[in-house]
């Protein structure tokens, strides 16, 4: 399936600016999710397994896209939440309460059990608790998911010097390096602070045409500023693209940003991928709104 690449008018600059609009791929499975998930969803049927578990935060984008392909496609479907304390809040909280509607049955955990998501004990704990399943890791990254993000680029987008995506567990950078070609740049902006991500990515990659760029994560994974919201709702108003706070808003206001300080060489064509996860924005405004502070505004 291919999505559609969108111009962004740019004033007083020779460089040109596309967005591809993975975010429309799927009503509930969008952008990156769809992408990781599809061959995973493959493999999960030639093992014959009826279940899906997989791991996620309170807004996870992964952990709705899971529910909803799981609900779409037949497969039981099963989230480890971080966190304890939502077990009595599902119904506050949009990215769940959609979860819960689309069959999903949730397993709260504390903080430091979930950091064990990764430790075969503690997936055997769950196998004898939850019987037989298909495991999904967090943020849906392995090899079946960046297989499935190789596809991301066509051949019509060839023509494009830089190729930019938001980053969360490195999988769908890793597949944009994988399709890209040799003469393209492939830039991440990760959505948490620090470097550890290189490390990651390294394991599904072999090409050197990439790079992260870490000035943009206001404060780390699910942190926003005024500034940040601004950013979204004049984009939204002036492009009629909605961005969310968490990823896709963080890696345009970059690339925006380094637009205006001659980072892209005069004539460049960039293409950034609007890897989706708009559902969170419904969070993210509650908390704005508890805090009395300024919301995104990016539906009519």
């Amino acid at each position: 399936m291919e999505s559609t690449n969108q111009k962004i008018d740019l004033e007083n600059t020779s460089i040109s600016l596309y967005i591809k609009r993975e975010d429309l791929l799927h009503p509930h499975i969008s952008g990156n999710k769809f992408r990781k998930l599809k061959y995973n969803l493959a493999q999960a049927k030639r093992e014959n397994k009826q279940t899906l578990l997989t791991f996620g935060g309170a807004f996870s984008n992964h952990i709705l896209a899971v529910a909803a392909a799981g609900n779409e496609q037949g497969f039981r479907t099963i989230g480890i939440i971080r966190g304890e304390e939502l077990q009595d809040k599902i119904s506050e909280n949009p990215t769940l309460q959609k979860a819960q509607d689309f069959g999903m049955v949730f397993e709260f955990v504390g903080r430091e059990i979930y950091r064990d998501k990764n430790n075969p004990e503690f997936i055997q704990q769950l196998a004898e608790k939850f019987d037989d399943f298909y495991l999904i890791p967090e943020g849906g990254t392995n090899d079946l998911a960046v297989k499935g993000c190789e596809e991301i680029l066509t051949k019509t987008d060839e023509k494009f010097d830089y190729i930019c995506c938001a980053i969360g567990t490195g999988g769908t950078i890793s597949g944009l390096i994988n399709c890209s070609k040799n003469s393209q740049q492939v830039l991440g902006f990760p959505a948490l602070m620090g470097d550890f991500l290189r490390e990651d990515i390294c394991k599904f990659v072999s090409k050197s045409n990439w790079d992260l760029i870490t000035a943009y994560h206001f404060g780390g994974y699910a942190k926003v500023s005024e500034e940040l919201i601004e950013f979204i709702n004049e984009f939204y108003k002036k492009h009629g693209i909605p961005l969310d706070p968490i990823y896709t808003g963080k890696m345009m206001f970059g690339v925006m940003d380094l637009i205006t300080k001659n980072y892209f060489p005069e004539n460049s064509k960039i293409l950034v991928i609007h890897t989706g996860g708009l559902q969170g924005i419904a969070g993210m405004n509650k908390l704005l709104k508890q805090k009395k502070q300024l919301q995104i505004n990016v539906y009519d």
